[in-house]
């Protein structure tokens, strides 16, 4: 079960985005994002990721990808996530993205976050950006379908130097497992300096 490791940068990852679109859809259908993906809209969606100044790590158990983490300059990202920084007073330019980060449950607990954060991050300051930041799905603390076993990452996010940027909370809709329509839920952005 141990991890190998491989980035991918800009048009690069157009390699391994049907994988990587499959492993989204999976990982993210468990708590706290509960999302009932679609193929046809992941693949779409992530044809952003191919841009320049992108990196996509991946980790493989054996051939097949079983995580991956992205990354990318946030004035390339999606409106709804950028709105969110308005009134905070951060150059949007000086950020840089970390999307998401996702990882079968058999292969957690072996690193691979910690070196999901440390590729992004490495690459962002490459690139001279000042600031890493990605946001957080934030779901009530009574929510019927939140396991009894779930362990929030803050902890983790809070020792790599990350923290909640007060008041910075993107809008996203999408549908959660078994309802009808899409919804729209906070999420929060953390931000570290580089």
């Amino acid at each position: 079960m141990s991890l190998r490791y491989k980035s991918y940068e800009g048009g690069e990852i157009a390699e391994v985005i049907d994988a990587f679109a499959h492993l989204r859809i999976t990982v993210f259908r468990e708590w706290p994002y509960l999302y009932d993906g679609d193929f046809a809209y992941e693949r779409a969606y992530l044809d952003r990721y191919t841009e320049p100044g992108t990196v996509l790590v991946a980790a493989f158990g054996g051939d097949k990808m079983v995580g991956a983490a992205t990354g990318m300059p946030l004035a390339v990202q999606a409106e709804d996530f950028k709105a969110a920084f308005d009134g905070s007073g951060v150059d949007l330019a000086s950020v840089f993205y970390c999307a998401e980060s996702v990882l079968l449950p058999a292969y957690r607990g072996q690193g691979a976050g910690h070196v999901f954060f440390e590729t992004r991050e490495t690459h962002a300051k490459a690139q001279s950006f000042g600031f890493s930041a990605f946001c957080a799905v934030v779901r009530p603390g009574d929510h019927p379908d939140r396991p009894d076993t779930y362990r929030p990452l803050d902890p983790f996010w809070r020792k790599r130097g990350y923290t909640p940027l007060p008041g910075v909370i993107a809008r996203f809709k999408w549908r959660d497992i078994g309802a009808e329509a899409e919804n729209e839920k906070p999420l929060q952005f953390w931000m570290r300096e580089l």
